[in-house]
């Protein structure tokens, strides 16, 4: 059924509301339809209250005492013990004890259900990357309020983290799920504490959301906190690039012409070791020369193994910088808090020492700012994820590459704690250039889905010290099979790669090129992974796999033709004579499977398999041409000139056979198979514009843009019939392949609106539907990548001769 629109007045601004089916609804009944005005009608935002919704993943946290979300019956049974051990009320200012007041800054926010969150730019995030650097260090905000709301890891299991600001004495929440020990004034049965949400929150004013950066706003007490999640993109230096860690910075400032003394206080939680609350977790305080840290891991852990997605070996750092001021301690998590509104600092201890996850022991961390005026005054942190050992390649253990570059890991954490004033430069400076190219191709919409998509594409990657030594890189499945390093994953990934990190991509590609040509994949097509199970990367000799014949063959060529373009000239010759023989007979298999495939899985495998696919032949014939942009770079001039002859050939046949007959479209199918009446997105196409082929007739791409007008949702254009669910990958693939077309800027402004309003808050979904915005399947996976299609073709240079 169609959308039902009605209007509605919120401050001032005209809104429509969106809903399903024929039924006029509000916000607060509409369920899963997003309230947002479509891209046309949007202006500078007042955002929504802010609705408590988490991932369906989630997995609740249970503190200490056995309470999440204490009924009265377990308050009045555990609040003794608790009362007992903090004396509640007695390390609270007794103004932080009043019920909740009116700050002179605005409206103070309590709990996990918030109110006005301020403006939000250039994108309200579904969630918003904290700290996003590889795939187990990978927390993320699924709201768009610090304080109240918990952080979680990718897959929806809390990883819990607390700031708290003490502001002349009086301690205000800004970030997490803060519950306190509070007394309770008249006895309640004789007992004289529960368990509450932190009394006091700060208000949020904004949150910025970069290519690398999410920074809230926040105002309390008279001061105004920055608060900045840095996950650092470092293009082009693979050193760098391979450090698994983090940075949180808390900036304060008066806003009320007087000085405040500020203390900041933020912990993180034993649920950062494991997604499984039953694991025994190890606390130790591991200081550095530079840097004052705790150290978290697993009792027992399990060398290159996985627990509910989460790495079930190495250790979470939580450090800041050594200096005057600096005050920790770890334990229970109630106490440390308290302990800290009462007093502005811990004691140094460590309750915690050995403890599990479902206690949820509090690593915590206090900075005593002194006194602050009008010049800001900040609080540096650092999260991260360690391990030597990455990847098992062939039964072979993988080192992480920054352990050619440290000593160890205290090495690299000093080093990274000394580069913070040089990395948010060069975040900065990276920030400019993605805003600035992707404002020049689809306005503030593309910037902002740009700004969404950069941290969550790198996050599904790391760096490791391949075979020989030399660097090589990994990619999980994230949210989807979990396979190490699936091609047709990478392939919609690749784009933010071709567009901004080159050399990247190839150390990407440089493990599928060995094991096929080294590791004993037993075809003649690529493989489809190297192994089902990240980090075990086993590869498939027995020839047992997910097999997709023409599309990971395609997506090889078509990826390493597009790098030998990005390359220099030296380099790309070395590179395309080195892999010549595999990538030729990748070329020759596709050859025999021409121009009509037939019953073939493919990357859309959800979908389910297809014969006679006129999208994924013609993914196949520009991989034959790309295969000739190969056979030049390796100087085989014969190779090169019968490669493009052949793409000609087979798209002659293609587009007799792809178009309706009786229909101004392309089919699903070829028509003479039985496609007549069907269609699809022909997201392939991207790879024509990119490779600068030439192949696609001019009135088809004409036609087919037109059609895809006129058949566009809500939310987005349909994958393909009778399906309402769309990729946001391959829609940015259509908008970088029609860039010259009016649609290219709608499919943009499209995704824009479900990103911006899908009521879903995971880490950015690929696959929604186009008429609710509403999730479908998978979260957090590097696919979106893809989003930075428009960016990689103008990134392309034009093909050698």
């Amino acid at each position: 059924m169609g959308q039902a629109f009605r209007r509605y007045r919120v401050d001032g601004d005209i809104w429509p509301s969106i809903c399903s089916g024929s039924v006029l609804r509000s916000r607060a009944s509409c369920g899963t339809s997003p309230n947002i005005p479509p891209p046309h009608l949007r202006r500078t935002r007042r955002i929504w209250p802010e609705p408590s919704i988490m991932s369906s993943k989630h997995t609740p946290s249970t503190d200490s005492s056995g309470i999440a979300d204490p009924s009265r019956r377990k308050v009045l049974r555990l609040s003794g013990m608790a009362g007992a051990a903090l004396a509640g009320s007695a390390l609270l200012p007794a103004k932080a004890q009043a019920p909740m007041d009116v700050d002179s800054a605005g409206p103070a926010v309590s709990g996990i259900s918030a109110g006005v969150v301020g403006e939000v730019t250039p994108i309200r995030p579904p969630a918003v990357p904290l700290a996003v650097r590889q795939p187990y260090l990978s927390t993320w905000l699924p709201a768009t309020l610090l304080p109240g709301n918990a952080p979680q890891f990718w897959q929806g299991s809390t990883t819990g983290m607390v700031g708290l600001a003490r502001i002349d004495g009086v301690a205000w929440l800004f970030m997490g799920d803060g519950k306190l020990v509070q007394p309770i004034p008249d006895g309640n049965h004789g007992k004289q504490t529960t368990v509450e949400d932190f009394p006091r929150a700060m208000r949020q004013t904004a949150l910025r959301v970069t290519a690398t950066q999410s920074r809230f706003t926040l105002q309390g007490g008279g001061v105004e906190l920055s608060v900045n999640f840095l996950s650092p993109l470092e293009p082009g230096d693979s050193r760098r690039q391979s450090i698994p860690m983090s940075y949180v910075s808390v900036s304060a400032r008066s806003i009320d012409g007087a000085a405040h003394a500020v203390q900041v206080y933020m912990e993180i939680t034993g649920d950062w070791a494991s997604g499984d609350a039953t694991q025994e977790v190890v606390v130790e305080r591991d200081d550095s020369q530079a840097a004052r840290t705790w150290a978290l891991a697993l009792a027992r852990p399990q060398l290159l193994a996985e627990q509910h997605e989460f790495a079930a070996w190495g250790r979470v750092l939580w450090s800041t910088p050594a200096r005057d001021g600096v005050s920790m301690q770890a334990g229970d998590r109630l106490k440390l808090r308290a302990q800290f509104a009462g007093h502005g600092s811990l004691d140094g201890s460590n309750g915690a020492a050995r403890s599990t996850v479902k206690a949820l022991p509090a690593l915590a961390l206090v900075v005593d700012l002194g006194q602050c005026g009008a010049s800001a005054k900040d609080a540096d942190f650092v999260v991260g994820q360690v391990r030597e050992q990455c990847i098992a390649y062939l039964e072979q253990p993988l080192r992480a590459l920054w352990t050619k570059h440290f000593g160890d890991w205290k090495a690299m954490l000093d080093f990274f704690h000394g580069d913070a004033a040089s990395a948010r430069q060069r975040a900065d400076a990276l920030d400019v250039r993605v805003s600035r190219d992707a404002r020049a191709v689809g306005g503030e919409h593309y910037e902002g889905l740009c700004a969404l998509s950069l941290r969550q594409a790198y996050g599904g990657t790391e760096l490791v010290l391949g075979p020989d030594g030399s660097p090589w890189a990994f990619l999980k499945e994230i949210s989807s099979d979990g396979n190490v390093s699936t091609v047709d994953v990478l392939y919609p990934a690749a784009p933010v790669w071709m567009y901004l990190d080159p050399d990247y991509l190839r150390m990407l590609l440089l493990p599928l090129l060995h094991y096929a040509e080294q590791g004993g994949w037993p075809k003649s097509y690529a493989e489809h992974d190297l192994g089902s199970a990240y980090p075990q990367a086993t590869g498939h000799n027995d020839g047992k796999e997910e097999d997709m014949p023409v599309e990971e063959s395609g997506d090889m060529l078509i990826m390493v033709a597009a790098w030998l373009r990005r390359a220099a000239r030296a380099d790309a010759q070395a590179f395309a004579s080195r892999h010549y023989a595999l990538l030729k007979k990748w070329a020759q298999y596709l050859e025999g499977e021409l121009p009509d495939p037939g019953f073939q899985n493919q990357t859309d495998d959800f979908a389910g398999s297809i014969a006679h696919s006129v999208n994924l032949a013609l993914k196949g014939i520009i991989a034959l041409a790309a295969m000739g942009q190969v056979a030049g770079f390796a100087g085989h001039a014969d190779d090169a000139t019968h490669y493009r002859n052949r793409a000609r050939k087979d798209i002659a046949y293609w587009a007799a056979r792809a178009k309706d007959p009786k229909a101004p479209h392309l089919n699903l199918t070829y028509h003479d198979a039985g496609g007549q009446g069907t269609w699809g997105t022909l997201y392939n196409g991207f790879a024509d514009t990119l490779l600068d082929t030439g192949l696609i007739p001019a009135d088809v791409r004409t036609m087919q843009a037109a059609w895809y007008r006129q058949q566009s949702s809500t939310f987005g254009l349909p994958l393909q019939v009778p399906h309402s669910y769309a990729k946001s990958d391959w829609a940015l693939f259509v908008a970088a392949w029609l860039a010259d077309q009016p649609v290219a800027q709608e499919l943009i402004d499209r995704v824009y609106a479900y990103a911006d309003g899908t009521p879903d808050r995971v880490p950015f979904c690929d696959l929604y539907s186009t008429v609710t915005g509403a999730r479908v399947a998978f979260q957090a996976r590097p696919v979106q990548g893809g989003i930075f299609a428009p960016l990689a073709v103008r990134s392309m240079p034009k093909p050698v001769a």
